[in-house]
């Protein structure tokens, strides 16, 4: 495949970053994921604002637009030969001397990934609560950053079955998210979700999925909420760009709608009308 590093076009096998790279020496990057639909770069805008905060928090001197991204993406699906595609977006601080430095970085890595992706349509997965507890956030709020340990450690926790996502509760026991997503439940016709406040990610399929909610006038609260409240749901479904929104079937001895839940079905079907049009979920 063919992936985009610094203002080049390079097949995989010629790429190659510095090892003095403080993206690897110190975890100090940033990185999107999203979805490619029949060309269109779904959420697009809501993913670069995102990555524009990430690089501000890290003193990452970096801008990108909407028009640089999508020239970028376009080219990489002619090399690749595809329409419907995985992107990711990486940017880390550059190269820099050993030590840890104050300045700006301003010659950052900047990569995008690209893959073709096949996933099962109606896919549903098991739920189950991890032993190990979600770590704090790094700075006054999660990142989307190359410090993946805690996911790592969960992922080695539950091991290898994709069928099964493992779900983070906070210190305090609260319900956090998934290893690589985001969790809603419905109770009484009313949607739950933890409140970025717990320490989650505030991912960009929770953010568009709280405003297919408004849309259609489903109640919705976000919240600190314990692992009983989630078990007394009906639904539960799990979210990230790349696989959607997934129902959950059971957590242990506890089983929910799955694929039957109603919830999770409205949204679907309006995530499908708008996934090869919209930019942002402010155009819903």
């Amino acid at each position: 495949m063919y992936l985009y590093l610094n203002g080049e076009f390079v097949h995989q096998k010629d790429a190659f970053i510095s090892p003095f790279d403080h993206g690897y020496l110190y975890g100090l990057g940033v990185f999107e994921t999203l979805r490619v639909y029949k060309g269109h770069p779904f959420l697009l805008d809501d993913h670069l604002e995102r990555l524009r905060h990430g690089l501000i928090q890290l003193n990452i001197s970096y801008s990108i637009d909407r028009e640089m991204a999508e020239n970028i993406i376009n080219e990489l699906l002619q090399l690749n030969n595809l329409q419907d595609a995985y992107v990711r977006i990486n940017i880390s601080a550059g190269e820099e001397e050993l030590g840890l430095s104050a300045n700006p970085y301003v010659k950052p890595t900047v990569i995008f990934f690209m893959k073709d992706i096949h996933l099962p349509k109606n896919q549903q997965k098991e739920g189950r609560f991890l032993t190990i507890k979600r770590n704090s956030p790094e700075g006054s709020f999660r990142l989307k950053s190359h410090h993946f340990l805690n996911n790592m450690l969960a992922k080695r926790e539950i091991g290898p079955n994709p069928k099964v996502e493992g779900i983070f509760l906070t210190e305090e026991g609260y319900v956090a998210e998934g290893i690589v997503s985001n969790i809603f439940w419905v109770h009484n016709n009313i949607v739950y979700t933890p409140s970025i406040n717990t320490g989650i990610l505030n991912g960009i399929t929770r953010q568009f999925v709280l405003e297919c909610l408004r849309k259609l006038d489903i109640p919705f609260i976000e919240g600190f909420f314990t692992p009983n409240e989630l078990l007394k749901s009906d639904e539960v479904f799990i979210t990230n760009s790349l696989q959607e929104i997934v129902p959950i079937t059971n957590i242990g001895n506890h089983h929910f709608l799955g694929q039957a839940g109603n919830v999770a079905k409205q949204l679907k079907d309006l995530y499908e009308k708008s996934r090869q049009h919209l930019y942002s979920r402010h155009q819903l």
